[in-house]
């Protein structure tokens, strides 16, 4: 920001200078402390001046600087800064350049850090970077130098307060038309279900839409790693996982979550993203009753899913067999999304599971992404099965 009657640099001695004052002060940067703030240092400026300092100080310091414009934008949905010149967005088609720029790598740094503290993380030279969501629920990410070559990375993740309908996904492209009978079907059978896919493909929104549809006499229990899923639904009880302090204390895991989450009395027991040892606790719910479970994993093909879960249950303790034989009973249907080079997210894929001759489970496909409707892979007489009449699920 340039003040009239200064040079650049002037200007930016002149605002750090009221920013140290207000800082040291703890005082909100209001007009009246921004003009006492100048005049302290022997600046008078006029009105107009005076209230666009106290605007770009109230940014800076409790807002979110020169990116106040994007994550307002509400087409915006990941907000990426790899240096003080590179700031980048996705709306939804990819990768965007945007003109806005901070002073310095030292700004870039501050505002991460400054993030960092609302959201109750340490962010620091000794723990170079932070995970956590800031209290309108953006997701943030950061990482310091030298972690972070040349300049702090920062990336945040927009979550917006009204989650998506179904039919807006359809008019988006997300699902193809016809294909919310399908999923409808899906969730009115009680079936368990998981949603697989790459980073940002629109895994959690397409489960938030798909919670919504849940009937509204039914209580939704949600266990999530940074709380995401915004469905929209009268009787939802959402559950977070919690760092441990500076003193190694009070560390919540999603493992604990959802072993809380099964007192709770939930008809619908989900888990935001599957990445650790709670896959075995949830396995198990959704083999004792807990019908109609669902959650997220990371996976570059739904034919990937048992896999990527064999992995996670190893690790956790749970032998191969025993896995499988859990997830034979526990799911019934994974959605596959892609994101493809243009940007777009759509639903690539649906399958069945089955067992094997083995006794391993595998992925059977059932529906496959069509411009006009899902088209019908072999697996479709099973899935038919599961959710009900094939006349009015419709595919191709």
């Amino acid at each position: 920001m340039t003040l009239p009657g200064l040079d650049r640099a002037d200007g930016a001695a002149l605002l750090d200078g009221v920013r140290r004052r207000l800082a040291e002060s703890g005082a909100e940067p209001t007009p009246a402390r921004v003009a006492q703030a100048l005049r302290e240092q022997g600046r008078v400026l006029g009105d107009a001046e005076v209230l666009g300092a106290a605007a770009h100080l109230r940014s800076e310091l409790v807002g979110t600087g020169p990116l106040e414009p994007l994550l307002a934008d509400p087409d915006v949905t990941d907000v990426l800064v790899s240096a003080p010149d590179r700031v980048w967005v996705d709306r939804g088609g990819g990768l965007e350049l945007t003109p806005v720029t901070f002073p310095d790598a030292a700004a870039v740094r501050r505002l991460a850090q400054r993030l960092a503290a609302v959201a109750g993380r340490r962010l620091d030279d000794a723990r170079p970077w932070a995970d956590a969501r800031l209290p309108d629920g953006t997701r943030l990410h950061a990482v310091l130098p030298p972690v972070a070559v040349g300049c702090t990375c920062l990336a945040l993740r927009v979550v917006r307060p009204r989650a998506f309908t179904l039919g807006e996904l359809v008019a988006a492209g997300t699902v193809p038309p016809g294909g919310d009978r399908i999923l409808r079907a899906l969730l009115d059978a009680r079936l368990s279900f998981l949603v697989s896919g790459g980073t940002g493909c629109g895994k959690t929104t397409l489960l938030s839409a798909l919670l919504g549809l849940v009937g509204p006499g039914e209580r939704i229990v949600l266990a999530e790693d940074s709380a995401e899923l915004r469905p929209d639904h009268p009787h939802v009880v959402r559950l977070e996982t919690r760092p441990a302090n500076q003193e190694g204390a009070g560390l919540v895991t999603l493992e604990d979550l959802v072993r809380q989450a099964l007192r709770m009395r939930p008809d619908r027991l989900v888990v935001g993203e599957v990445r650790g040892p709670e896959v075995v606790h949830l396995l198990a719910a959704l083999n004792t009753g807990h019908e109609g479970g669902c959650c997220t994993v990371h996976a570059n093909a739904a034919a990937d899913v048992p896999a990527r879960l064999e992995a996670l249950a190893t690790a956790a303790g749970l032998d191969r067999a025993a896995l499988h034989s859990q997830l034979a009973a526990a799911l019934s249907v994974v959605v596959h999304l892609v994101r493809d080079r243009s940007g777009r997210r759509r639903i690539a894929e649906v399958h069945v599971l089955e067992r094997d001759t083995t006794g391993l489970v595998r992925t059977v496909p059932a529906l496959r992404w069509g411009e006009r409707a899902f088209v019908r892979e072999r697996g479709w007489e099973r899935l038919r099965q599961l959710v009900g009449d094939a006349g009015e699920l419709g595919g191709e």
